[in-house]
């Protein structure tokens, strides 16, 4: 660790007690007694107010009200800030009125030089979603579902969650523990584990009414849930191998449950591992469909003979000129 780095980051220890000794900033930083009391008088030096307390148990201790200098930015750290704010622009974010608050604190720490480097850069960058004309407009589409933000408050506290999910017209309660939340396609997703169907299933956050702590949650451990998962992977029962065409065609569009793992480090090719139900027509309907949709860069390992029977049956359908 640099000298420089290591001191900041010994202010900002010691700010955060009311009593420090030399011994515990030794062993903390991994440092000797001539290095550790140098750094304490440069910190000293800087303008934090220390006070040594005499005796043999003595120490150091910060002065009331005494703050850490002031945080600073280079240029280029003030850059990446503010190109991520505007990259997350449109994209149905969480706590959006937060994000226009700290865009507002991030030109409050910089110097005029660089707010006007960021007025230039918000005039000639674009990204998906602004609007050319008005960067600084924001599309309706930028709100996030308005559950998005109680769902994330209750996930931090509890993985063990009560949804409820408005299908067809219809609303449905479903206990669930909650693997993951996240964001594809423009789409807001929930992968949890249906406590009362025991298996994994995908909710789109859109289609959520209601979210609230499952007060059962500890008929079934995280542990035997994630074995239970991992069982049901045994039953895997079709393996296809994607090109570089076949995956660019995933990219547009796949089924929610499925995902691919690539198999060298430039993803030009890539395996998929998944279940089908061949017993639910309407399920290997649409699986078959799929596969045509993926086109001629794919190589299937594994496959059922139902899901073979269909996708001829469609190729047979076809009517040639």
């Amino acid at each position: 660790m640099k000298k420089v780095e290591r001191i900041n980051i010994i202010m900002r220890y010691i700010n955060n007690r009311s009593h420090f000794t030399i011994s515990e900033i030794m062993q903390e930083f991994q440092i000797s007694r001539s290095t550790a009391i140098r750094d304490i008088r440069e910190i000293e030096a800087m303008g934090m107010p220390l006070v040594a307390e005499v005796g043999r148990d003595g120490g150091y201790f910060v002065m009331h009200n005494a703050v850490l200098p002031e945080v600073r930015f280079t240029g280029n750290e003030v850059k990446a800030l503010f190109i991520a704010f505007m990259a997350t622009r449109n994209q149905q974010l969480p706590y959006l009125k937060s994000r226009q608050s700290l865009a507002e604190k991030l030109l409050g720490l910089i110097s005029k030089t660089q707010q006007e480097e960021l007025v230039h850069l918000n005039q000639v960058l674009l990204f998906e979603g602004t609007n050319p004309n008005n960067p600084d407009l924001l599309d309706l589409s930028d709100l996030p579902h308005p559950m998005l933000e109680k769902l994330i408050q209750i996930l931090l506290t509890d993985s063990y969650l009560e949804i409820t999910i408005k299908e067809n017209g219809q609303a449905k309660t479903v206990p669930i523990y909650l693997l993951h939340l996240y964001r594809e396609k423009s789409l807001w997703l929930i992968e949890g584990y249906n406590l009362k169907m025991e298996k994994k299933e995908i909710f789109p956050v859109d289609n959520l009414t209601d979210v609230a702590v499952y007060p059962t949650k500890k008929q079934l451990s995280r542990k035997k849930i994630l074995e239970k998962i991992r069982n049901q992977k045994e039953n895997i029962n079709l393996i296809v191998e994607l090109g570089h065409t076949a995956i660019a065609q995933f990219k547009k569009y796949h089924p929610l449950n499925v995902s691919i793992s690539y198999t060298n480090p430039y993803q030009t090719t890539a395996i998929l591992k998944t279940y089908i139900n061949v017993t639910n027509q309407e399920e290997l309907t649409d699986i078959c469909n799929w596969l045509l949709f993926l086109g001629e860069d794919i190589t299937l390992i594994e496959v059922s003979k139902e899901v073979l029977e269909v996708v001829k049956k469609r190729l047979s359908s076809y009517r040639l000129k």
